[in-house]
């Protein structure tokens, strides 16, 4: 009797136990394939390459988050754009408490905060979207944008560098870089 609830408990035990191991395997399988891919954007032979490549990162960016917290990222997305800031700014919540792992809501959470002239909310969400993701070239963007409007062009300076060593071909990295180094430097660059 002994040893049968044993095999049961064991029995009941290794499933738990595979589906644990599951989720940590696709988490591995995801963080190769992201290193994979930020190691080919550094070398992306142009802008049409490097544009596939960063679809695919934010896509495994996305996949971090629930099905329900996408869909709030898109509504809140959408909402943005639409300049009904109030309401994103409650979609990316509801987000954040469905995937506080993820990224991007907290990304998406910041750009909402700085539409809405909170700048230090909008600093916040970006710390924390750069600590579960430090490779987050758009945070940094972000970042460096919200470094600029507050006046500290070095900061902004430092943060643009950083999104362009990952990704070098970020679309209007360039020329925001050289404007940047001119506000830093003075208009000799």
């Amino acid at each position: 009797m002994r040893l049968a609830l044993l095999l049961l408990a064991l029995l009941v035990a290794a499933p738990a136990e595979a589906q644990q191991r599951a989720p940590n395997r696709a988490e591995e399988s995801r963080r190769a394939e992201l290193d994979s891919l930020f190691d080919g954007l550094k070398t992306a032979p142009d802008d049409a390459v490097a544009t596939m490549m960063e679809g695919r990162i934010r896509a495994l960016w996305a996949e971090q988050a629930s099905p329900a917290a996408l869909l709030l990222l898109r509504r809140g997305a959408r909402n943005l754009a639409a300049r009904t800031h109030d309401e994103a700014l409650e979609d990316f919540d509801a987000a954040i408490v469905l995937s506080p792992q993820a990224a991007e809501p907290w990304h998406q959470r910041a750009q909402a905060y700085a539409a809405l002239g909170d700048p230090a909310a909008a600093a916040r969400d970006l710390q924390e979207a750069l600590r579960i993701e430090p490779r987050h070239f758009g945070a940094l963007l972000t970042l460096s944008m919200l470094q600029e409007e507050r006046g500290d062009a070095r900061a902004a300076l430092r943060s643009m560098e950083a999104a362009l060593a990952l990704h070098p071909r970020l679309r209007g990295g360039e020329q925001r870089l050289r404007e940047l180094r001119r506000k830093v430097e003075g208009d000799a660059t």
